[in-house]
């Protein structure tokens, strides 16, 4: 597990920390269709916090794309970064998560976030953000539409329907289970959103949620529980 500081120079406030988005927005590339689906390797981030303690910490968690067996996995725990703030929750997360992917033995590949990536109010999302960073493609995968609309997909597994902010696209809805509740995914950086939805497929064979996802949810919270003494 690595331990994990609050780096020089991060936003301290809510104006600082939209610049810094502002900053980093037109650095996202939209024109690289990215890994194909099934091929390589591909990484769940995710992160769990304490408030009471001021811990958050990160898991990274590396599976082999065609097997979804896991291949490296790594933590990572620090003091929480950043306030709560709908919309700038990438402030609060990244220091960690970095960290993790850095950690890790192995090139990540195609890293798969809870959260998301142009769909966000600032079209600078969780997946956007780190993948600019990083330079790795990114992907957001949503459990909800936070503020964005949607029409139902179809109650068949792979059905997809365009989430919104007006008339602009900003991802889909996606039923990864025939009639379950979609998944949100978005694309964050160096990953066309046809092909982020098709990683998403190819990572839920038998759950709502990619195996990323589920696996690096687990890793950090058992890695949140250590650090707090439990």
């Amino acid at each position: 597990m690595t331990t994990v500081g609050v780096p020089a120079g991060w936003p301290a406030t809510e104006e600082e920390a939209r610049a810094e988005q502002d900053r980093l927005r037109g650095r996202v590339v939209l024109d690289e269709p990215g890994p194909p689906p099934g091929t390589g390797r591909v990484t769940g981030v995710d992160v769990a916090y304490d408030d009471e303690r001021d811990l958050v910490a990160a898991a990274a968690v590396v599976l082999d794309a065609a097997t979804l067996a896991v291949v490296a996995e790594t933590t990572a725990v620090g003091r929480i970064s950043f306030p709560y703030v709908p919309g700038l929750l990438a402030f609060r997360e990244i220091p960690t998560v970095r960290a993790a992917l850095d950690a890790l033995p192995c090139p990540p590949g195609v890293v798969v976030c809870d959260g998301y990536g142009l769909a966000h109010p600032r079209r600078f999302g969780l997946a956007s953000h780190l993948g600019v960073l990083t330079g790795l493609p990114a992907i957001g995968v949503a459990k909800n539409p936070f503020t964005f609309t949607y029409d139902e997909p179809g109650p068949a597994r792979g059905s997809t329907a365009p989430l919104l902010a007006g008339t602009e696209e900003v991802g889909r809805a996606l039923r990864t289970r025939d009639g379950v509740k979609p998944v949100f995914v978005s694309v964050g950086h160096r990953v066309s959103l046809d092909n982020a939805l098709a990683h998403v497929l190819a990572l839920t064979p038998r759950y709502r949620l990619p195996e990323t996802t589920r696996r690096a949810d687990a890793l950090c919270r058992r890695a949140l529980r250590e650090a707090a003494g439990g």
